[in-house]
This record gives structure tokens, C-alpha cells and sequence, in this order.
């Protein structure tokens, strides 16, 4: 991943400073205006200034589209009311009879999404361990068009090796979707590693303070940014403009914070991993994770989200999620403040009795920004009542 270079390259930083966000022309302001316009004057019949009417196209959008193109090092980007929506764009790629290959331990909204919407328009999936290639293989079939993939996982932090994954499935003719939610293009640039399309939940990281919903798909290929768009505008699950410049700003900042987050999910991680009480650290960051190699050789950092197995069981796992102070019981992540959450029984509910179902032991943390040594105070003090 380039950080700059002496030929005048812009480094990661400046881009999420600057990347379609020059000062306004008209006024000279810094931050470009919200556009909050619905509609746009035309000079004539069909004659605008690139935009007229706001779910086709709008100026705030266009910079969040344009900022996290740069972002992701692809040639455009399409942004979304959500993360799902962004997914449910991607899809439309599959036509009915087609085969869709999902992790097996994919998000449970993403996999409710491919298997309740999709199964019932004709796609068919098989999850898949894609850290294993042969398994890959073995699922493979004459229909298979799509190979989705999450690294790291939610919310197991697996690891996939990208590269490989990518030759693999363009050997057999087909397209390789990145979820790069959890690592950010901060971490790892998927397309530069041979995906085709990269999609966000730029809810998460991206916006990075809890108070914006969205979803993002960038890629390389021509052909899908255009039916990615034109999805985009014939359903018009499009992010508002304040949501537009909320994730924006939140952008700029993005490299502080996940360079503050991965190294405060160390601290966690060594912390949980000489309790007692946990069996067992899923964070790539440790080196016997069996992703470790990979993530070391494909990102920057390991990333600020942490799970892991609380001994015990699942009655333990929830005296601990909700005897913290600090960290927050809520779903979602990625931003300042620190989150903790059961899996089983909140954001893969959706997949319980399915092959991705989460043990009920398990608990997923979202590292924020607080102190870490009082996040480790405060976990090992839950730990410790909840075995009391």
C-alpha cells in the first residue's frame, strides 16, 4: 500500500484530507458546502451542470464517492444508505441460476441477505472456509459467478489471503467481493490485491463516530461501476447529503484512529489472552492465529476489533458483556467509543441453526479510543464478577 512517494504521490493521509474536497469556488470554504438541494436548474432541456435531480446524483455524494475511491486506489465508487444496500447493489451482478460462494462465517446480516432475498430470486450460496482453497474447489460449481469474502471475518477475525483467493476465482471465470469493513483501506487495499469489487459498511470505520449509516462499493472494472450505478439510481438507496459529509469528515481522521485502535487491540488482545476465565484470543494480531502470516504479509495492522471465548460458556458470555462500564453493550463498531456484544443472540441472531452459527461463548469487542489501560481494567473486572 503506498504511503507517498518522492515523485509527488499523494500518501493515504492527504487523500482522506483532500480527495473530492477542494475549497468551494464560489466562496473560498474549506470544508466543500452540503448540498442539500433536491433538484437542480437546468440552462435547457437536458442542459445542467453534471447534476438535476439528487437521488441521480449530488455534489456532497459525489465528494464521499470520489474520497473513497481514491481511498481504495479504484477507479470509482458508488455510496449507499447502508452497508447492506451497498451489498444488495453487488448482487445484482448474479442473475437467477447462479451460484454464490459466502464465507462460513460471514456477517449474519450479509448472509440473511444472499440466502432469505437472494435463495428466493433464483441465487443459490454455499459457505465456505476460504482460508482453504481445496475447500474452494470442492464447492465449486459450473454456475459459481461470485466468491464473497470478509477479512478478517465477523465475528471469528479470520484471515483470507486475498492474492490467492483472487487467482483462484478468476482461473475459474468468476468475480471476488471484498467486505473491507473491518480492515479499512487504511489496513488493505483489496483491489490492488486482485479483487474486483470492495464494498464497506462506511457506517463502521469510515464515518467512525456512530451517528452515520452507510454503505460503499468501489471498483476497477468499468462494467460494474456501471451497473453498480445504475442499481444505485433505479433503486435510490442513496445516502442524504449531511450523511454524505458526516462520513466525509469522519474519513479525515481515519488513519489517526486506526492506528490508535490496532495498537489498544494489542493491549486487549495480551490482556484477555493471559486470563482464566478466556479460552481462547481471536485477534490476527497474535502470532498463533493461523491468519497471522497472511495478515502480516497484507495489512498494515491487525485491526481494532477483538473476540473471543469466555470459559464457561454462553451464561458466563453474557454476565460479561453486560457487567461492563466502559465498554458499551451495542451492535455495530468501528468507532470512538469501545463496544462489546454477544453474536449468538444480537448481530448473527439472523443465522442461528445455519452453517455460520456463532457460538454462544463468544464475544466481540470494538476497541474505540478510551484510555487502554482502563478498557483492560474494566473487561478484567467483568470477567472477574461474571466467574464470581
Amino acid at each position: 500500500m503506498s504511503a507517498g512517494s518522492d515523485a509527488g504521490t499523494p500518501g493515504f493521509e492527504t487523500l482522506a484530507v483532500h480527495a473530492g474536497q477542494d475549497p468551494d469556488p464560489v466562496t473560498g470554504a474549506v470544508v466543500p458546502p452540503v448540498s442539500v438541494s433536491t433538484t437542480f436548474a437546468q440552462s435547457g432541456v437536458g442542459r445542467h451542470a453534471g447534476y438535476d435531480y439528487s437521488r441521480s446524483g449530488n455534489p456532497t455524494r459525489t465528494a464521499l464517492e470520489t474520497c473513497i475511491a481514491s481511498l481504495e486506489g479504484a477507479l470509482g465508487a458508488s455510496a449507499f444508505a447502508s452497508g447492506l444496500a451497498a451489498e444488495d447493489a453487488v448482487l445484482h451482478l448474479l442473475r437467477p441460476g447462479d451460484h454464490l460462494i459466502v464465507p462460513n462465517d460471514a456477517y449474519g446480516g450479509t448472509y440473511r441477505l444472499v440466502d432469505q432475498v437472494w435463495g428466493r430470486l433464483g441465487i443459490t450460496n454455499t459457505p465456505v472456509d476460504l482460508g482453504d482453497l481445496d475447500a474452494l474447489a470442492a464447492a465449486w460449481r459450473p454456475e459459481t459467478r461470485m466468491v464473497w469474502a470478509e477479512t478478517p471475518t465477523n465475528p471469528r477475525l479470520g484471515i483470507v489471503d486475498i492474492a490467492a483467493l483472487a487467482e483462484c476465482v478468476h482461473d475459474r471465470g468468476a468475480r471476488l467481493v471484498v467486505d473491507n469493513t473491518f480492515a479499512t483501506p487504511w489496513l488493505q487495499q483489496p483491489l490492488a490485491l486482485g479483487a474486483d469489487v470492495v464494498v464497506h459498511s462506511s457506517t463502521k470505520y469510515l464515518g467512525g463516530h456512530s451517528d452515520v449509516v452507510g454503505g460503499i462499493v468501489a471498483s476497477n472494472d468499468e462494467a460494474v461501476l456501471q451497473a453498480v450505478g445504475h442499481v444505485q439510481n433505479s433503486v435510490g438507496a442513496v445516502p442524504g447529503p449531511w450523511d454524505c459529509y458526516l462520513t466525509l469528515r469522519g474519513v479525515k481522521t481515519l488513519a489517526l484512529r486506526m492506528e490508535r485502535q490496532c495498537a489498544t487491540a494489542a493491549t486487549v488482545a495480551a490482556a484477555l489472552g493471559a486470563h482464566p476465565g478466556v479460552e481462547a484470543v481471536l485477534w490476527p494480531g497474535l502470532p498463533d492465529h493461523p491468519g497471522h502470516d497472511v495478515a502480516t504479509r497484507q495489512m498494515r495492522g491487525f485491526g481494532g476489533m477483538v473476540s473471543f471465548v469466555v470459559a464457561g460458556g454462553e451464561e458466563i458470555a453474557l454476565k460479561v458483556a453486560a457487567g461492563t462500564r466502559l465498554w458499551t453493550l451495542a451492535e455495530s463498531l468501528g468507532a470512538v467509543e469501545s463496544l462489546i456484544e454477544h453474536p449468538h443472540r444480537m448481530t448473527h441472531a439472523s443465522v442461528a441453526g445455519s452453517p455460520l452459527e456463532v457460538p454462544g461463548g463468544l464475544l466481540r469487542l470494538s476497541v474505540g479510543l478510551e484510555t487502554p489501560a482502563d478498557l483492560v481494567a474494566d473487561l478484567l473486572g467483568a470477567l472477574e464478577r461474571a466467574g464470581s
